[in-house]
């Protein structure tokens, strides 16, 4: 047993015994950018591009509606991926009951919204681009600066290679990939050991955005969570523990390449420019260096097919009569739409107006069907997560908890009896009426039994998994015209004990509030791109 189990103890168990620092504060007039910053670099803006409004979130989200995946990248439409998941898109403000809105008038607090949720809206996560011959550019390493929306060059030369051969024999033929980063300082400033759990999540977040994206163009991602993470934080120039390699991208292109893959680089080749830190005092903290180092460790030993294949949850037991649902099905909402009108409702929600049986079962088929098609995940693989949902105020379907079963598109009930009373007691913050709700979905993972098929880094992907299903179940809220929230704040022991989940060792990882809003908020919303 490694680490990684000890810090999902941990993280299952902060509700009751708090994780060291207990006594933590976070210095926010010595924050970090939400950024990396490399002066000096050169940099070039990334073209502008249309989104047809027959890319659907329909097509992006719900199993078996995308079209045939055949379609290979260009540089707009890599730009428009960038700009509609990590990009800023606009400026938000509005009255709701979160810690920061006495901050967020003043210009350099300012809530800019970008497509994916993250975390306590830190974006931690970097990405680069790292483009061969076969690119529209110079070969080089580029890094994405969402401010910008413009590609910064770190290092000039054809290193596509080393990036191969880190990846190993996974993916097709190809010198262009995206590589995907977290400077851990930038969330670690406010959460501290519980950062990495955070993360981990925002990765898998902006991961499913660019699937769903990509899906609904017909374009097709499939990320690779093994590799040798050493050999790429090398050549990325990156120290040791500030920031962890979490996946890489291979992207086909519209030139395919036409000669063998070399890992011929020039000896030494490496990024050689720094980010600049903002901050003048940098934390370190201890589990969080551990649980680094234990899941980057034995990066490059990519699981073999079939050893997840005993991760899946077991269906629960059968009780009550399943409750049928309403088929699935989203308006004619395009992604970028949905993706532009995602945004976090807390305390918003209002039962007066309930949820209807269709939407609630979108939310769930949408959510059910979410997976990362990892390199650790071959077709067949079952999935990871199980959803339950907590039903307060929904047309037709009587409160209670119940699980959902994809297979048969029903919901089975665990416990009878409004939510209500559990759901908030359960809560740390008040930033959410969870009363409030329509319904709470809950995805859980048998955490334990992932990490014991393939070792320490299971723990990204597990997590990399529920973001990627917080990231789906934003969108089609937004898609459905509905609130929406995720949070981390709970007891994630009493839910296990609400739901009766000890025996099965699946593990809830976060809550998904899904509702209609008050009428006639006071928002402000302008757009800048």
């Amino acid at each position: 047993m490694g680490y990684a189990q000890d810090y999902a103890t941990a993280i299952l168990h902060r509700g009751r015994v708090p994780m060291d620092p207990a006594d933590f504060v976070p210095d926010w007039a010595d924050r970090p950018r939400k950024a990396k910053h490399y002066p000096g670099a050169e940099s070039f803006p990334l073209p502008e591009t249309d989104y047809p409004a027959h890319a659907t979130v329909t097509a992006g989200c719900l199993p078996g509606a995308a079209p045939p995946a055949d379609q290979p990248f260009t540089l707009p439409l890599l730009s428009g991926m960038l700009q509609d998941s990590y990009g800023l898109v606009g400026r938000r403000l509005g009255v709701q009951a979160n810690t920061d809105l006495g901050a967020l008038p003043h210009y350099p607090q300012a809530n800019w919204s970008r497509g994916t949720a993250s975390g306590g809206g830190l974006y931690p996560v970097s990405v680069y681009w790292v483009s061969g011959p076969g690119g529209p550019l110079v070969p080089g390493v580029h890094h994405y600066a969402p401010p910008l929306h413009a590609m910064r060059r770190l290092l000039a030369g054809d290193v596509s290679g080393e990036v191969g051969a880190a990846l190993g024999a996974y993916g097709e033929a190809t010198d262009q990939y995206l590589v995907v980063g977290v400077k851990y300082w930038q969330n670690a400033f406010k959460y501290n050991s519980f950062s990495f759990h955070a993360v981990s999540m925002d990765v898998g977040a902006l991961v499913q955005t660019w699937r769903v994206w990509a899906r609904a163009r017909g374009l097709r991602l499939a990320p690779a969570l093994w590799f040798d993470e050493a050999r790429l934080a090398r050549l990325l120039g990156l120290g040791d523990d500030e920031e962890g390699l979490f996946a890489v991208v291979p992207l086909r292109w519209e030139t395919p390449r036409t000669a063998p893959l070399t890992t011929d680089a020039p000896a030494g080749a490496a990024v050689r420019l720094r980010d600049q830190e903002r901050s003048r005092t940098v934390l370190g903290f201890e589990t969080l260096r551990r649980v680094h180092r234990a899941t980057a460790g034995h990066a490059a030993d990519r699981p073999p097919a079939g050893a997840l294949d005993g991760c899946a949850p077991p269906r629960p037991p059968h009780g009550a009569a399943p409750v049928a649902l309403p088929p699935a099905g989203f308006p004619g909402t395009s992604v970028r739409s949905a993706l532009r009108a995602r945004r976090s409702s807390f305390g918003r929600f209002d039962a007066s107006v309930p949820v209807t049986a269709p939407q609630l079962a979108t939310a769930l088929a949408a959510c059910a069907g979410t997976r990362l098609d990892s390199d650790a995940e071959p077709e067949g693989t079952p999935a990871l997560a199980r959803l339950y949902a907590f039903v307060n105020h929904v047309e037709g379907i009587e409160p209670g908890a119940y699980a959902y079963e994809p297979g048969t598109h029903t919901l089975r009930l665990v416990v009878p009896g409004a939510p209500g009373p559990f759901l908030q007691r359960n809560y740390f913050l008040s930033n959410y009426n969870l009363e409030q709700a329509g319904a709470v979905l809950v995805p859980a993972v048998r955490m334990s039994a992932v990490l014991d098929a393939v070792g320490d880094r299971g723990y990204r992907l597990v997590n990399a998994t529920v973001g990627a299903i917080a990231q789906t179940f934003y969108t089609a809220a937004a898609a459905l015209g509905l609130g929406a929230g995720v949070a981390l704040g709970f007891d994630n022991i009493s839910y296990i004990e609400e739901l009766g989940l000890a025996g099965s060792g699946e593990a809830p990882l976060l809550i998904m509030l899904l509702g209609n809003e008050r009428p006639g908020p006071a928002d402000f919303r302008s757009e800048i791109a």
